[in-house]
């Protein structure tokens, strides 16, 4: 089962800065293949959701780009700003509240239980 496009949209943000918080520099394939990887291919971003995502991180000032050639390839590698790494924090603890808050008003747990 993969999520919905329009769950991940609201989150593809948080996600990127997470995973650039734990991993200090990915390019774009790495960061679609390692979102893969920890859900179990439950959540899946093509490179249409990313690079736009990427490119609006990188013109908030959230992220800064560093390009480095590989044989005749050019890879672009993206890692979190003060700003980022900032903004990371907020928000996760915007996710954390939003999450609790949809088990609350949903009543997630009586009914999982």
């Amino acid at each position: 089962m993969t999520y919905s496009p329009e769950l991940l949209k609201g989150t593809l943000k948080t996600i990127i800065l997470k995973l650039l918080a734990d991993n200090k520099k990915m390019y774009g394939y790495e960061i679609t293949q390692k979102v893969k990887e920890l859900t179990r291919d439950k959540i899946q971003i093509t490179e249409g959701a990313l690079y736009p995502t990427l490119h609006a991180l990188e013109t908030d000032r959230l992220v800064t780009t560093q390009t480095e050639y590989i044989g005749k390839r050019v890879r672009k590698y993206y890692s979190l700003s003060v700003a980022g790494k900032a903004k990371t924090k907020e928000k996760l603890n915007e996710i954390t509240e939003f999450i609790n808050t949809m088990v609350f008003l949903l009543d997630i747990k009586s009914k999982m239980a």
